[in-house]
């Protein structure tokens, strides 16, 4: 009995402290809460991207490297907690791949889209027959003219490692690049395949740079020499290249802002919805179930506390839709109580001693509080594992945390406070405050 009333009240300080590191939520605490777009205001972008270039089979892969470039570059000027995914949709039955961008705090959506930035698109682009038969390109005065004579290649920004500022023997600027593996080998292989010939450099469209191929490079390294390339006409090019030279193209086709105001109405309409629950359960459990819904009650007060504390260290960026698997699995948590103290009345009933009826209670709760539970969670992880939504994927993982706390506070801290009361005789009184509804 001794060690279990020095674990209770080592659960009441442990309670204590988490409550108080919950509510310590300053600008400067050193795990603030990490709110979503819709509770803390900011810019949604949407862009679709041109996949029509690319092979069926390498989209998804150029994707994935468009999302890994727009976040590095808006990482650069440190918004806090951008969400960049991808995602597709089928729109009058073609398939379209979008981008999509969250900037909270970013409620200025002209500012959103400059720091996405006119986002340079890379790719090297060889000769077609007729052009070196021909002055046509000593002819050509406009970029549509000059890539009119070139044919694409599967080489694009999506290979670049990096971009360099580089001079050569005469000082002349150029800019280095840096190709990974697989761009190397598609670099030599356009090489090899176009001695004598020339290679276009296009970025956004534009001609940069028509070198003639003078051997093959397997190196995977080259350079950009623009002629008349000023040094800080180079380091502004380096400087775009490695801010990302976009695997695909992207055409911005949706915004969407939500200012601050509306989303702090948000955030307090939720807080202010699940603490009348939170209110509203706990009086339940207090006027229905006395003394066991009182440490119920404490329990979820420690559930609440853990959950939140989770939130903090994990993190977990938290929406409406979090907030709402949040509520949601305080009644899970409610349910294994409740299913507990319905089992030690029938226990109570049969004759058994308290202490006995509370050991026997939670034992034969168990089982169907770890069945239910375990459905919710196998539920949750294939929510999580298959949604391509950032708002259902936050929803199953809030809630997925809440049933794993609801299965530890209930089992745990609702026995270890029931048994630490250490009511071991019976009489009209403990009869009282432990039976439950209409029952005296």
């Amino acid at each position: 009995m001794l060690k279990t009333r020095v674990f209770a009240i080592f659960l009441i300080i442990v309670g204590l402290g988490l409550g108080y590191f919950v509510n310590s939520n300053s600008a400067n605490a050193s795990h603030p809460f990490k709110l979503g777009l819709d509770l803390n205001g900011g810019t949604h972008l949407v862009y679709q991207a041109d996949v029509s270039k690319i092979a069926a089979s390498d989209v998804d892969g150029a994707m994935q490297s468009l999302r890994d470039v727009i976040e590095n570059r808006i990482n650069v000027f440190g918004v806090a907690e951008p969400l960049v995914q991808t995602e597709k949709a089928t729109i009058g039955g073609v398939q379209v791949n979008k981008l999509i961008v969250e900037l909270p705090g970013v409620t200025d959506v002209n500012k959103a889209i400059a720091l996405i930035g006119a986002t340079p698109t890379l790719d090297f682009r060889t000769e077609k027959a007729s052009t070196a038969s021909s002055s046509a390109l000593d002819t050509a005065t406009s970029s549509e003219d000059i890539a009119s004579l070139f044919d694409v290649t599967p080489l694009t920004g999506q290979y670049l490692q990096r971009a360099t500022l580089e001079f050569d023997q005469n000082n002349q600027a150029m800019v280095g690049l840096q190709f990974n593996s697989d761009g190397a080998k598609l670099f030599a292989d356009i090489t090899k395949a176009n001695i004598g010939k020339r290679v276009a450099i296009f970025l956004d469209g534009k001609p940069i740079s028509i070198p003639v191929v003078q051997s093959v490079i397997t190196s995977g390294q080259a350079q950009i020499s623009g002629g008349n390339m000023t040094p800080d006409e180079a380091k502004t090019l380096v400087r775009n290249l490695n801010y990302g030279a976009l695997p695909v193209p992207i055409q911005l086709i949706g915004t969407q802002t939500i200012g601050a105001s509306l989303g702090a109405d948000a955030l307090n309409t939720s807080v202010k919805a699940g603490l009348w629950g939170f209110l509203l359960v706990a009086l339940f459990l207090l006027l229905w179930y006395r003394l066991p819904g009182l440490v119920a009650i404490v329990s979820l007060a420690m559930y609440t506390a853990i959950n939140l504390t989770l939130y903090k260290l994990i993190p977990v960026t938290l929406t409406s839709a979090g907030l709402a698997g949040f509520i949601l699995s305080i009644g899970m948590a409610v349910d294994a109580n409740i299913l507990i103290f319905e089992r030690m009345k029938e226990e109570l009933k049969k004759g058994l001693a308290l202490e006995d009826a509370v050991r026997e209670g939670f034992a034969r709760a168990w089982l169907s509080i770890r069945d239910s539970n375990l459905s919710s969670i196998i539920t949750a992880i294939i929510l999580y594992t298959f949604a391509t939504s950032a708002l259902i994927k936050g929803f199953a993982l809030v809630f997925l945390i809440g049933v794993l706390v609801s299965m530890f506070t209930a089992i745990t801290v609702s026995r270890t406070f029931l048994k630490a009361l250490g009511f071991k005789k019976k009489n009209r009184f403990i009869h009282f405050i432990f039976s439950n509804g209409l029952d005296k």
